[in-house]
């Protein structure tokens, strides 16, 4: 299992080469091989060829990492959330060092760390005002646009260009970034599973592990995965810690980008009392939200990067994604309106001092928000899959995020980089539409699903923690790597 995931993450970085857009000035691009697989249209068509078995390879093996872990006993049981763990840890090595995948973004992500360096604002300027090998990489049509990043992953970008100014040296410095909210949701899954009963492995395993993780967040290295982690784990923080350290957090994931600050929502919730009153209630929310956008705007002066972000709000709307709903049908305001009054009225309305509740209202918070937003990405999803993995589904609705993240990972390959590749289009169909009928329908597909959906999980009776306390997810024992039946 560990090893033919690790195969088929290799197969994605090897295509990933022949398909990625790659500066001209790389040692790669003088490789005679290489060229001659990115120049052909039979090269290029065997790149994402090689990509997209390798994402199926990866998705067949996060399936029977699911059924594993769903149906553990015993000694098997106790080992389960560490051989997810373990099994992130080795699916995700070989793209460490790739490029960016399936998106342009983390060239711009180096050129705009680049621009902090040199003490030019990217509030106010594109990379289109830099010169040489950081910008070679750069989309074409966000050149001359400002970020809409908070000033977290600016910070990053500025200490990694420090450093170097080696463009895939800055991706990957960006790329550790982005996989510290790897490790943040690694930490948080665990304890919002605890929160409704849930299988804390089988959680982990569908957040962590799953095609549309390793395709999107650790392939496509978007700031999307950090922000994401920090709310997480704002939540379980608020409700162990408090809610200032959970609306710090908060802040944190809103100076990312600024959706993460939804997580607030749920910071007051969880830490108001039973049945709070109104008063009660949005005096936690206004010592909520001044505690996360103080801390969001306190990065900006301490930084020096200031507040111009919220001028670049508006540049992820600059562009219509099939995804979105309220684009297509011409209503992308209505669809920012309607997000905005679910907001207020779970803010205001949803039941108080309720961990499974507060979990709820975060979930339905953001899935409405990526819903109903203007611009829908496919790494949109990685913002709602951890509160949803960790919620207590009905089994069609735990099949269908089954489902939908293995089909959402494979269709990361057809980003808009293929645009008018009509050959590549057509054929990368064909796989994709070969491939997930091999995954989910076949009658043995859809028994290991079944199996998954159908696990009954009885939690461990543990004793409960003094105040303050964080109580551990798994033993000191599970550290050392289990033993997994198939994993050569």
């Amino acid at each position: 299992m560990l090893t033919r995931g690790f195969v088929g993450s290799v197969l994605v970085l090897v295509g990933g080469l022949i398909v990625s857009t790659l500066p001209p000035s790389t040692w790669l691009m003088r490789q005679d091989l290489l060229l001659d697989l990115r120049g052909a249209e039979a090269g290029r068509m065997l790149g994402l060829t090689v990509v997209l078995v390798g994402l199926g390879i990866l998705a067949a093996e996060w399936l029977s990492l699911c059924r594993h872990v769903a149906l553990a006993d015993g000694e098997d049981r106790a080992d389960a959330l560490h051989l997810v763990r373990y099994a992130v840890v080795v699916w995700s090595a070989p793209l460490v060092l790739a490029p960016p995948l399936f998106s342009r973004d983390g060239w711009s992500y180096a050129a705009q760390g680049m621009l902090a360096h040199l003490g030019i604002s990217p509030y106010e300027h594109g990379p289109g005002v830099l010169r040489g090998p950081v910008v070679e990489a750069v989309d074409p049509r966000w050149m001359d646009t400002i970020t809409p990043y908070g000033p977290v992953p600016l910070v990053a970008g500025d200490f990694a260009a420090g450093l170097t100014g080696n463009p895939w040296v800055l991706v990957v410095g960006h790329r550790l970034v982005a996989l510290a909210g790897l490790v943040l949701l690694a930490w948080a899954v665990p304890r919002l599973a605890a929160w409704t009963d849930v299988n804390p492995a089988l959680a982990s395993a569908v957040v962590l592990a799953s095609p549309l993780m390793l395709a999107n967040g650790v392939g496509g290295l978007h700031n999307d995965l950090l922000m994401v982690g920090l709310m997480a784990a704002a939540l379980v923080v608020a409700a162990e810690r408090g809610w200032v350290a959970g609306a710090v957090l908060g802040g944190l994931a809103a100076a990312v980008k600024l959706p993460g600050g939804l997580v607030c929502v749920g910071v007051a919730l969880v830490t108001l009392p039973l049945a709070a009153p109104l008063l009660q209630r949005v005096r936690r929310l206004a010592g909520v939200a001044a505690v996360s956008v103080g801390t969001l705007l306190g990065l900006g002066v301490v930084t020096g990067l200031g507040s111009g972000w919220i001028a670049g709000l508006t540049v992820p709307g600059t562009v219509t994604t099939p995804l979105s709903v309220m684009a297509m049908l011409g209503i992308r305001n209505v669809g920012t309106v309607v997000a905005g009054v679910v907001v207020v009225v779970v803010a205001l309305r949803w039941r108080t001092g309720e961990r499974d509740r507060a979990l709820r209202a975060v979930a339905l918070v953001v899935g409405v928000t990526v819903v109903l937003g203007p611009v829908v990405h496919l790494w949109y999803l990685l913002w709602v899959v951890p509160f949803l993995a960790t919620m207590r589904l009905p089994r069609v609705a735990m099949a269908g995020l089954l489902a939908g993240s293995t089909v959402f990972g494979l269709v990361a390959p057809m980003d808009s980089s293929l645009h008018e590749a009509y050959l590549a289009i057509v054929l990368g169909s064909l796989l994709i539409a070969l491939l997930v009928p091999l995954l989910l329908l076949t009658r043995r597909s859809r028994a290991r699903i079944e199996r998954i959906v159908s696990a009954e999980w009885i939690p461990a009776q543990l004793p409960q923690p003094r105040a303050g306390r964080i109580t551990p997810v798994t033993s000191p024992s599970a550290m050392r790597p289990p033993e997994v039946p198939g994993a050569a």
